[in-house]
């Protein structure tokens, strides 16, 4: 009788390896995503051009002219920006847990529906005030949230957008990061700084009202996490801030004088 082998039992990783994986997430998303923010910052700074009279610009058209071809580079590229959550679900099961050891799962809905506009509602107006300032005073370019053409799909894939930025940062930056950090055995203080900062970062390409507004966002964010366990409140905030900045801009550029176009 043939003994068929069993599989070596998974070793528990070492801090050692638990770093490599953190920075390996980070540097396929969101901490590339940093670099490039300050490589494109220092770029603006050494425009002939004051910050505020440039335009950076989101949700631009990947095919001008060319609507069908545009939307499927917009879908492209909405789906491909959720791969670094797909793969932080991935190493989580490797773990023997998942994504809803994060509170990234749909298990109380109305309840983080309802804490997510709440946290929206207040860290949205500030957020705005905050960067009509900063623009106004020259140290923030000109946010243009879409620069997508007028056609019948403009709004659902500024939609779209808004939610897969919302997952990728809450997701990577809140609940992957914070539990990595915390079992390399970070204190709390240190964990808390180190996601706000990297918030910050890649948001820097907007100036300095976007690195100072998101950093502020981090720490709220952070302490709302601890404090409720779970990322999804902080994913509905996240999005429906982004959604009323894409689709508010769509709407109104142009018509309205105290929204800066560029």
């Amino acid at each position: 009788m043939t003994t068929v082998p069993t599989a070596p039992e998974t070793a528990k990783p070492t801090r050692r390896l638990l770093g490599v994986e953190l920075l390996t997430v980070l540097g396929l998303s969101l901490g590339a995503s940093g670099v490039g923010a300050l490589i494109s910052f220092t770029g603006s700074l050494t425009e002939t051009l004051k910050l505020g009279q440039q335009v950076a610009t989101l949700n631009g058209s990947r095919a001008p002219g060319r609507p069908w071809l545009d939307l499927v580079w917009q879908l492209y590229y909405i789906g491909r920006g959720l791969m670094p959550v797909v793969l932080v679900g991935y190493l989580l099961v490797r773990e023997d847990v998942s994504l809803r050891v994060l509170g990234f799962d749909l298990g109380q809905k109305l309840r983080d529906l309802g804490r997510g506009a709440a946290v929206a509602a207040a860290i949205g107006g500030s957020g705005l005030v905050l960067y009509l300032g900063s623009q106004a005073a020259g140290y923030n370019l000109t946010v243009a949230p879409s620069g997508l053409p007028d056609v019948w799909w403009r709004i659902p894939v500024l939609v779209l957008s808004a939610w897969q930025n919302a997952i990728l940062e809450e997701v990577v930056v809140l609940g992957y990061l914070l539990r990595r950090v915390t079992q390399l055995g970070w204190t709390w203080p240190a964990a808390l700084a180190a996601s706000s900062l990297l918030r910050g970062s890649y948001h820097l390409y907007q100036g300095v009202g976007g690195l100072v507004g998101n950093i502020v966002m981090g720490v709220v964010f952070c302490l709302l996490y601890r404090r409720w366990g779970r990322v999804m409140p902080l994913v509905v905030a996240h999005a429906l801030i982004d959604t009323v900045a894409f689709v508010g801009y769509a709407l109104l550029a142009g018509h309205v004088s105290w929204l800066p176009t560029g």
